[in-house]
């Protein structure tokens, strides 16, 4: 459904114009909610393997509705998860916003992804798999088709990748059976950084390639996922560093060693890192 308080609005023309030295344009996208599930008390956890699965496909059918919009140059899909991670709603949902240029972010991403593929003429994602595949330690969990990761140079506190093993630079790529393995695989992972720390508040963000298709060869979709246990300030905002107290690879062995039953519940005697020490 379209958000009742939109950061972008769809009707309209963007109206490109120069301001001196700056450029301008109107505030034109799509901003929409998508409700995970009719239950309030229910969050993706706790959802069935099916249910996920549907929040999946409707990210999908959404996408590719609106990359029929000639306007749009990208479609996010975020969650935020909890009050500390920008939620206003307690009741489950997602977001998407379709924005008429390619995200700062997401533009960073895909520039470097193109200087390694000029320089070694491989993808920089699935040489990320095959390095994390052997190394091992920072390995969350191997979900066949997709792997999960503590990144190298993590810029938080468990801060996790969700990666497509063989490559795919647009989500709308995703066969029907990747899919629900895909559902399986984020269930496992929210599971798992809600029992290690005591149900954070978090990011979820799916980050794709452009409408165009030009990037296929050297970009490469995938999830990050991203607890809030620490601020950003200013060291972080002036520098552009980020300062990590925990390593990646003790996250990874952590989340690694939590043994849960197939309704994401642990079957060990809970330890629990607190989301405030």
């Amino acid at each position: 459904m379209p958000n009742k308080y939109p950061a972008l609005k769809i009707e309209g023309a963007l109206n490109r114009e120069p301001h001196g030295i700056y450029d301008k344009m109107n505030g034109i996208g799509a901003h929409e909610v998508i409700v995970e599930t009719a239950d309030h008390a229910k969050d993706m956890v706790q959802m069935t393997d099916e249910e996920v699965r549907d929040v999946f496909w409707a990210y999908r059918e959404r996408m590719m509705d609106l990359e029929r919009d000639r306007r749009f140059q990208y479609i996010l899909i975020f969650k935020n998860h909890g009050e500390a991670a920008g939620a206003s709603l307690e009741h489950s949902h997602s977001q998407l916003i379709a924005t008429p240029i390619i995200p700062k972010r997401v533009f960073e991403e895909i520039k470097g992804a193109k200087r390694y593929f000029e320089f070694k003429e491989r993808c920089i994602f699935c040489d990320i798999v095959r390095q994390e595949l052997t190394d091992k330690e920072r390995i969350v969990n191997d979900y066949d088709a997709f792997i999960a990761i503590e990144p190298f140079a993590a810029r938080f506190p468990f801060e996790t990748w969700l990666i497509p093993k063989t490559h795919q630079s647009s989500y709308l790529e995703l066969s029907d059976a990747e899919v629900m393995i895909l559902a399986r695989s984020v269930k496992d992972v929210l599971a798992r950084l809600k029992i290690a720390l005591n149900d954070p508040a978090f990011n979820f963000m799916l980050h794709t390639r452009p409408v165009s298709r030009e990037y296929h060869e050297y970009y490469h979709w995938h999830i990050e996922i991203i607890p809030k246990l620490t601020k950003v300030a200013g060291f972080e905002w002036g520098a552009g560093f980020y300062i990590n107290p925990t390593t990646p690879e003790e996250s990874a062995a952590y989340l690694r060693s939590l043994e849960l039953d197939a309704h994401g519940n642990r079957v060990d005697e809970p330890n629990v890192i607190r989301n405030d020490t």
